[in-house]
């Protein structure tokens, strides 16, 4: 239960926060919290050094810049808070002996699910009788919650929760490199400059012994 409250809310203040921010801005800002979880398992020096590189190489990749709505910020922030709770929720969900991780999170976004009706069922109501729209809302839902959820809950049973927490400054390097591929959106020297310290942290990063 309280794992799909969080991922209904966070799903819900993330989609709130790009439609007033930039992308980038709030990709900077929900990095936050796994920086707070990597910093609280840090065990050696070498971890030190790796997290920050990966942390200066999101701030070349993501440009974070602190201009806009103010309600922004808001929900911004509260998906970041969230985030950080679904890493801390979804670990312990995927550690748990006494079930099916994957199971347990299939009965969580049913219940992110009627969180996330309850929010946004009267705007959406329209689009409901789009099949365009409809089809575009199932690729979403597919693409940004069922697949990444259920690598994270894979990779969550292998890696301590702070090796995680690291490995997410993947994303914007990712996303990076899927925009030069997909979009021909070639990556500045700043975005290259941040992809390189990223992937240098992740390789000479530790995981701890469990």
């Amino acid at each position: 239960m309280g794992l799909g409250v969080v991922l209904g809310g966070m799903n819900a203040c993330f989609y709130l926060a790009i439609d007033r921010l930039p992308l980038a801005t709030v990709g900077a800002i929900e990095f936050l919290g796994p920086i707070a979880l990597a910093l609280a398992g840090l065990r050696t020096r070498r971890n030190t050094v790796a997290l920050a590189l990966v942390v200066a190489g999101v701030w070349f990749l993501t440009h974070l810049r602190l201009a806009g709505a103010p309600l922004g910020f808001v929900f911004a922030f509260a998906n970041c808070a969230l985030f950080t709770l679904y890493i801390v929720l979804g670990h312990r969900v995927a550690n748990d002996e006494g079930g099916s991780a994957l199971d347990c999170l299939a009965s969580a976004m049913l219940v992110a699910l009627v969180v996330v009706t309850m929010i946004g069922i009267r705007p959406a109501a329209p689009a409901l009788l789009s099949l365009p729209l409809l089809a575009a809302g199932i690729g979403v839902g597919v693409t940004s919650s069922v697949i990444p959820y259920v690598c994270d809950q894979l990779a969550m049973a292998r890696l301590p929760r702070a090796t995680f927490a690291m490995l997410l400054a993947l994303l914007p390097a990712t996303a990076c490199l899927v925009g030069a591929v997909v979009l021909h959106q070639l990556p500045s020297r700043a975005e290259t400059i941040g992809i390189a310290l990223v992937a240098a942290g992740i390789a000479i990063h530790r995981e701890a012994r469990r």
